[in-house]
């Protein structure tokens, strides 16, 4: 194999990647953004562990919705 058709081939499989890299941590990301804002109302209205649960499920769905959304537009 041709240097040059190893590095076209790497070249293709990287385009094919990259819209993917950065789906976890975007998930990762957004669920503990939504878990620590629960942490700091809960702290600032004192009703503690109401919000950090509400947040967190919201997070988790909310990362989750973005990720199979960007998964599906990009497998079209």
């Amino acid at each position: 194999m041709k240097k040059e058709d190893k590095d076209t081939e790497q070249n293709k499989v990287l385009q094919e990647v990259t819209p993917y890299l950065g789906l976890g941590l975007q998930l990762a990301i957004t669920i503990t953004a939504m878990a620590l804002l629960g942490v700091w109302l809960d702290g600032k209205f004192d009703i503690s562990p109401i919000l950090t649960i509400s947040l967190s499920f919201f997070g988790i769905f909310a990362g989750m919705y973005n990720f199979i959304k960007s998964v599906t537009k990009s497998e079209k």
